[in-house]
């Protein structure tokens, strides 16, 4: 406990609910246009399209590593999921009252990795790659044909290289897998909330795993440390990348399509709300970044948090952001959304943040396998308890009173009729069956 404490409290009477657990909504007050907000980032749509056309460098090598991607010619991504039975069905059971449209958008069956970390997690391994490359003659420029990477004697020449990253289960996956892939030397450092079966899966492809009985934020320290110390090793840093961040924009360019493609409109008459899962803030933040610039004011983005880990909603409602701990108020940090498990937000990330990001909601593990079971029985389709907090936003959406007056300040009451919801699934499709059906008899 901090112990300025009841100071803190004061300043901030939030953090009196934080601490107790309470499952809430926090309207982030400093949130303004986005032509205002933009001007508060340093980064652009420039940098997404740099992101972009990066990818589509790589799409050969990618499909000769991982011939599961030659039927999107490389590129990995996921589709978008109309489940009108799972919006009834939280309408029945949960009074949500959800108008418009749902949509799931299925991160948790990305090719390779199986989450959302296949987005930013393998954009920042195949950028250092690229740079390597470049550097070291094995690629020409950005003409040149990538598939070359794959060949043997690049492996050799990456093999002298190292990749660490510290994580509580996917990131580690996404740089493990894409970085065993291009020949790299892999070190992931795993908190003590990370599922067995991921570190065994690592494992299996040639990924060292080093264990802690700590937190994210001590295996991070660690994996760090040991980047450090060796000159030929490279650091993913979950908590600082721009890469990690612009890897995740991305997927905002392609959802456009998407939605174009189901005859989703979205414009001032037509409102969308996104709700995504919040760990460190990475994956979330880049997101939101990207959707910002694809939709400007008319988008409307959510996070959620475990009740024991809302590190993101601590930072950014205490202004304190990466400066406070969620053990500093009290709580344990350990929660069942093992992705989620994270004690101290990006500072990075919170700032970037601050201008552009609608709110957030808490959740508590026992409604994740409650929603779990209500998409798997809906619609059929499994996602990993973590990546089911996003559905607390839609079902908590019209029963709390901030979340009514935001909807009327931004003058969107009549129009949810017309609105959109996605809900953003950020893993699962690599889940051992074994675990699927631990988790679906899971009832805390």
């Amino acid at each position: 406990m901090l112990e300025n404490y009841g100071a803190l409290e004061a300043s901030c009477p939030i953090v009196k609910d934080l601490r107790e657990e309470t499952e809430l909504v926090w309207i982030n007050p400093d949130r303004t246009t986005w032509a205002e907000g933009a001007k508060q980032i340093d980064l652009t749509m420039a940098d997404v399209d740099d992101a972009e056309a990066r990818l589509e460098r790589f799409a050969p090598f990618i499909m000769k590593c991982f011939p599961e991607t030659r039927e999107k010619v490389g590129i990995i991504e996921s589709v978008l999921t109309p489940v009108p039975q799972l919006q009834r069905r939280l309408n029945e059971k949960y009074g949500s009252r959800l108008d418009g449209k749902l949509l799931l958008k299925q991160d948790s069956h990305l090719a390779i990795a199986g989450s959302v970390k296949a987005r930013g997690g393998i954009y920042e391994v195949l950028k250092y790659t690229e740079d390597l490359a470049m550097e070291h003659g094995l690629l020409s420029g950005v003409e040149d044909d990538y598939a070359k990477l794959a060949a043997p004697e690049a492996r050799a020449f990456f093999s002298q290289y190292t990749v660490q990253v510290g994580s509580t289960g996917n990131l580690g996956m996404s740089i493990g897998i894409m970085s065993a892939a291009v020949g790299f030397q892999v070190i992931v450092h795993m908190s003590a909330d990370a599922k067995q079966w991921k570190k065994d899966l690592l494992r299996q492809h040639g990924v060292t795993v080093m264990e802690y009985s700590s937190d994210y934020s001590e295996a991070v320290k660690q994996g760090r440390a040991s980047s450090d110390a060796n000159p030929k090793s490279y650091f993913v840093d979950d908590e600082n990348s721009r890469n990690l961040f612009l890897g995740y924009a991305v997927a905002a360019k392609r959802l456009v399509g998407q939605l174009q493609a189901l005859d989703v409109t979205v414009d001032d008459r037509h409102p969308l709300f996104v709700y995504i899962p919040c760990g460190v803030g990475g994956a979330p933040g880049g997101i939101t970044f990207g959707l910002k610039q694809m939709f400007g004011d008319s988008v409307h983005v959510f996070f959620v948090e475990p009740t024991q880990a809302p590190c993101m909603l601590l930072g950014m409602a205490t202004g304190l952001q990466n400066e406070i701990s969620v053990q500093d108020i009290g709580l344990t940090g350990l929660t069942h959304a093992d992705g989620l498990a994270v004690g101290r937000a990006s500072g990075f990330v919170g700032r970037v943040m601050k201008p552009i990001l609608s709110g957030e909601f808490t959740i508590r593990d026992a409604k994740l396998y409650d929603y779990m079971r209500d998409l798997l029985e809906s619609e059929e389709i499994f996602i990993e308890p973590s990546a089911c907090a996003s559905i607390q936003g839609v079902v908590m959406l019209n029963r709390f009173a901030e979340t009514q007056a935001y909807l009327e300040k931004n003058g969107l009451g009549e129009k949810m009729p017309q609105a959109s919801h996605i809900l953003w699934a950020t893993g699962g499709n690599l889940v051992p069956e074994s675990i699927r059906e631990e988790y679906v008899n899971t009832h805390l």
